[in-house]
């Protein structure tokens, strides 16, 4: 199994408990260390992760401890995050709480990150299924592909590695504060500076979308309502 001081796992979680906690047993069950970064969930909610840490032996950062910008705070975890890395000279492993991993997802991970394309490893992301093991969101474009593969197309974060390399790289206190999101973006900000980043189709996690952001999955029901808080109430920028 990859050591603790190889990969930094972060969790960011807002509310959506149940979810996270299945994510969040399925990595600690399997040995790794995690830090939950929890982006003002309810009182109930963060008391939850607290007995869920003391169980099982992840950090949890409580975000209002910290900052009072409204979530989603996604650029201060991932500012926060790149340091812990850094300091241990590790990959930056994210897994987002609406995923559950296998018990040689985060290996796999690390295993692809040591290939050559030959440029150096930037990201490397496990596809996601749903329950009945078809690829989903955000990887539909991957449906009827084999084999891991050097990827243009943008990577999310749902369970990806960004490698040391990269980290090293971009400092993330460059990410726009006046975003939302950064999947995208620093995809094609590791692929501008040289990484190739790679989909491990080989690498399956199941994932359940926006399951701690409910109200992104308009985008399927009612897309028009979905675009109207999107652009009018300016959420979800990405």
């Amino acid at each position: 199994m990859v050591n603790s001081q190889t990969v930094h796992i972060i969790m960011p979680v807002k509310d959506s408990i149940e979810t996270a906690e299945r994510s969040i047993r399925a990595i600690t069950q399997s040995g790794y260390r995690l830090t939950v970064y929890d982006d003002y969930s309810s009182p109930e909610n963060a008391a939850r992760l607290d007995r869920l840490s003391s169980e099982s032996g992840m950090e949890v950062k409580h975000l209002e401890n910290y900052t009072d910008h409204p979530s989603p705070n996604y650029r201060w975890t991932l500012i926060d995050a790149q340091r812990e890395a850094l300091s241990k000279g590790a990959h930056l492993v994210i897994i987002e709480s609406d995923v559950i991993v296998q018990a040689d997802t985060i290996e796999k991970l690390a295993e692809a990150q040591k290939a050559k394309d030959p440029r150096p490893v930037g990201m490397v992301a496990a596809v996601t299924q749903d329950e009945e093991g078809q690829i989903n969101f955000p990887y539909e474009y991957a449906r009827g592909m084999q084999g891991d593969r050097s990827c243009k197309k943008r990577l999310s974060f749902c369970c990806t590695l960004l490698s040391n390399d990269f980290l090293r790289a971009y400092d993330f206190e460059q990410l726009d504060p006046e975003k939302n999101w950064y999947d995208v973006f620093i995809s094609h900000k590791s692929l501008q500076l040289g990484f190739t980043n790679i989909l491990q189709l080989s690498n399956p996690v199941l994932h359940m979308p926006h399951s701690s952001r409910p109200w992104k999955k308009l985008k399927y029901s009612n897309p028009l309502l979905y675009y109207w808080r999107k652009l009018v109430l300016r959420r979800d920028k990405i």
